[in-house]
């Protein structure tokens, strides 16, 4: 049986900032289009501001599903599993926004993460509801270590590069919903075909 707090506990924050892996669930509006899953887990990008807030950097990356959804409608959910230890899991649903790269007040939301290479956007969750259950069905599993494969890829890209392939990939959903399309196209190239992500 799950329980529902108040706010994120001294307990359930110690336990979220201990797990390696979490999902962040969101679902465009109406009947139509696609849920979308996806796991973060690099280490340094997830933080909890206080016991009602929580943010990640958004690293830049093949899709842009959540920040698709957020602007569409806000919602969002995000899931933490033990995988070592006592079983648990807790459910965070909110609201969230993002902040990008262009935007005024991210320099001060980046300086809150170790990890900001190829970051794209902070994600900032309004938590409005905080669950936990018992997690007996969720395997024991041994974390073996970071990979480090995603921010070396947008590092070596540089700036430059990592707009590029935003341009290329990021600019809609699955579905076709404006996502991350705040990259300046330059004065000296013709913007190429949207790729859908």
């Amino acid at each position: 049986m799950g329980t529902v707090h108040e706010s994120i506990t001294p307990r359930l924050r110690a336990f979220v900032e201990a797990q390696h892996l979490f999902f962040v669930a969101t679902a465009p509006d109406g009947p139509g289009g696609h849920v979308n899953v996806s796991p973060r887990g690099v280490g340094g990008t997830f933080v909890v501001l206080d016991e009602r807030t929580v943010a990640w950097a958004d690293l830049t990356a093949s899709g842009s599903e959540t920040i698709a959804h957020l602007r569409q409608n806000g919602r969002i959910t995000l899931m933490f599993c033990a995988f070592e230890g006592p079983p648990n899991i807790v459910r965070l649903h909110g609201h969230g926004r993002f902040v990008t790269i262009y935007d005024e007040g991210f320099d001060a939301l980046a300086a809150l993460f170790p990890e900001t290479r190829g970051v794209r956007a902070v994600i900032v969750v309004d938590v409005e509801r905080v669950s936990d259950s018992c997690g007996y069905g969720v395997p024991l599993m041994t974390y073996a270590g970071e990979r480090d494969l995603l921010p070396q890829f947008m590092d070596r890209k540089g700036p430059d590069g990592q707009a590029e392939y935003r341009r290329r990939k990021n600019r809609t959903s699955i579905d076709g919903l404006p996502a991350f399309d705040m990259d300046p196209v330059p004065d000296d190239a013709a913007e190429g075909p949207v790729v859908p992500t």
